[in-house]
């Protein structure tokens, strides 16, 4: 089965850094479509970012030019690197695969999930 494991959440202060991390089985990241949404407290989940092969990563506008996503084709890995974090990024983060359609829209578009993982910014 599709398992998405995600790593490398915590607490940060405003400003700061964090390099998330997903390694998929069952799926490949580098053939398929992936990316990370989040949820803040008491919101709804929002997408953060995607990237599906030679196509441009998507971003949402909150981001731009903070974040980056990757992909380690011999890892089978997703990574989202967060720079300048600020204390709107405080959300639970989940690794999604499997892309309806391009570019996501919204999380329906994502078959598979990650059980998340913490982003604190303070």
């Amino acid at each position: 089965h599709v398992q998405l494991v995600e790593s490398g959440g915590g607490l940060v202060q405003a400003g700061g850094s964090l390099r998330l991390s997903c390694v998929a089985t069952e799926y490949t990241v580098s053939s398929g479509c992936a990316g990370w949404i989040r949820q803040p407290p008491g919101k709804a989940r929002e997408g953060v970012a995607a990237i599906a092969n030679d196509n441009n990563p998507a971003y949402a506008e909150s981001v731009k030019g903070r974040f980056t996503i990757s992909v380690d084709t011999s890892k089978n890995t997703l990574y989202l690197q967060m720079d300048s974090l600020k204390p709107e990024d405080t959300a639970m983060y989940y690794c999604a695969a499997g892309c309806r359609s391009w570019p996501p829209a919204h999380e329906r578009d994502f078959q598979y999930w990650g059980q998340g993982t913490q982003v604190t910014v303070s």
